[in-house]
């Protein structure tokens, strides 16, 4: 584990051994599949207010109660399952978090069926590809930008709820759309590569 602490990495992502794990292996990774981008979408939802330490220790049960993210299985939730995610102590237990996950889940449908995936639909915003940043330090990386601004407008319109331009950059940012890993991080390198593959037609 020494060796591994001696990286260098973004300062977020110090603190505990979950964070550490999710910077490393996960965050800014492309996220092209739909059930990747359902569940960050309802993890960043569910963030709104709160620190992403808060959801990522809750992760697993937030994945038990819906439904592996299967988007399809949540988009049928009705109000019994409401009730009874509203009594789970595994998830954060906010009855407007927990219905907006599922109506989330009926658009994000919609919208995938009608742009070829949900990924496609995004990296329509960016030009077919992903965004590389080069920040070099932590206080330069901004909560929100024009593209999410743009995402936010448009998942608002088409019914989407607890999609605000911050949480749509924290999305962006988690499922690869965008490369904001500090320049110094070990891992901007890497996320770069991984990038430089993805284009318009990958995610079909």
């Amino acid at each position: 584990m020494g060796s591994a602490l001696e990286k260098p990495r973004c300062g977020w992502a110090r603190g505990t051994e979950s964070m550490l794990a999710y910077h490393d292996r996960e965050w800014g990774v492309p996220r092209l599949d739909d059930r990747g981008q359902f569940e960050f979408l309802v993890l960043e939802s569910a963030q709104a207010g709160l620190s992403w330490r808060t959801i990522l220790e809750r992760r697993e049960g937030y994945r038990r109660c819906f439904a592996g993210f299967d988007p399809e299985a949540v988009a049928r939730f009705g109000k019994a399952d409401v009730d009874r995610l509203l009594q789970d102590r595994g998830i954060v237990r906010n009855r407007r978090k927990i219905e907006a996950a599922i109506v989330n889940a009926r658009r994000f449908l919609e919208l995938s069926a009608s742009s070829g995936g949900f990924a496609r639909w995004l990296l329509g915003f960016t030009g077919g590809v992903i965004v590389q940043n080069c920040w070099t330090r932590l206080e330069d990386v901004p909560p929100r930008t024009q593209l999410s601004d743009a995402v936010a407008r448009e998942l608002k319109r088409l019914g989407f709820q607890f999609v605000g331009s911050t949480i749509v950059y924290s999305h962006l940012q988690a499922t690869g759309l965008v490369n904001d890993h500090l320049v110094s991080c070990f891992r901007h390198a890497e996320i770069a590569r991984l990038g430089s593959g993805v284009s318009l037609d990958a995610p079909a």
